[in-house]
Order: C-alpha cells, then sequence, then structure tokens
C-alpha cells in the first residue's frame, strides 16, 4: 500500500443538547464522527466550522471554546489517512434531539446519540469516546490531546 505524505487538517464540532451528541455517518459506514470538516487555505478553523455546518446542515452555528485536539490515522478504500482534528463547542439553535435533523448533502446523516453510548456508535476517532464525556463535565485534569497513533 502506498503511504502518501499528507496530514489533513479538520475543524469538529461537539454539539451536545439534552445529555446527547451530535454526529454524523457516511452513508453505508458503521462509524461515527463529529460534524465539521477540512480547514481551507488561509481559513480559521473556527470559520471552518460555521462553514461546514451551513453547508452540511443549512443552519447557522455558534463556535464557542477550544476543547482540545486528535490526531488520527485510519486506511479507507486502501488509502492510508493521516489528520488532526481541532475540537470546538459548538452551539446549533436550530437543532434538536426531538426532531430530525436532515442533511444537506446526500452523502451523509445526522443523529443524536447518548454520550454514555459513543463506543457502541463507533465513534471516531476513537480517543474522542473518553474525551468528550470529561470535557463536558469540565474535568480540569481532562487530557487536551489524543491519539490513535502507535
Amino acid at each position: 500500500m502506498k503511504h502518501e505524505k499528507t496530514i489533513e487538517l479538520l475543524t469538529r464540532g461537539v454539539c451536545v443538547k439534552e445529555g446527547r451528541l451530535l454526529v454524523c455517518q457516511s452513508r453505508g459506514s458503521g462509524n461515527t464522527y463529529l460534524p465539521g470538516g477540512h480547514v481551507e487555505w488561509r481559513e480559521k478553523a473556527e470559520d471552518a466550522l460555521k462553514r461546514e455546518i451551513e453547508e452540511e446542515l443549512g443552519v447557522q452555528s455558534a463556535v464557542k471554546e477550544f476543547l482540545g485536539s486528535v490526531e488520527h490515522t485510519f486506511v479507507q478504500k486502501g488509502r492510508r489517512h493521516c489528520e488532526i482534528n481541532l475540537m470546538f463547542r459548538m452551539e446549533i439553535p436550530a437543532l434538536s434531539p426531538d426532531r430530525d435533523t436532515v442533511s444537506c448533502e446526500e452523502w451523509i446523516s445526522f443523529k443524536w446519540i447518548p454520550l454514555s453510548s459513543l463506543g457502541r456508535h463507533h465513534l471516531e476517532p476513537s480517543p474522542l469516546r473518553t474525551l468528550i464525556p470529561a470535557w463536558i463535565k469540565n474535568e480540569t485534569i481532562t487530557p487536551r490531546w489524543g491519539t490513535t497513533l502507535d
């Protein structure tokens, strides 16, 4: 397998309401991940997150404080990917866990999952399964960095 020497920079939003976390899922995939996406050249991470939310969900969002970062590597369709994910607490007033969250992009869907079952929903990168609940509880000793690299 050929390894490309690039690292993608992504910005991700942690939106929690009523004890549930908003996540994305690529259609046909078993894994879930946080909403957001790639940071463009000369774009602030916070602006990229707002842009991605508007593109994916068609609604406005408010980006709050920086929570931490996770470096992640995985293989998809025979190709190695390496990325740095910047995590921000995010508010999306127009969305509610009590209503269907409709995607503006046909290749992804959105759902709200309980904070207590992030592992059962295969949230990736996997360090987020423990980091997000601790960040939400505002535990001061919580690491601000996670990795899936060996």
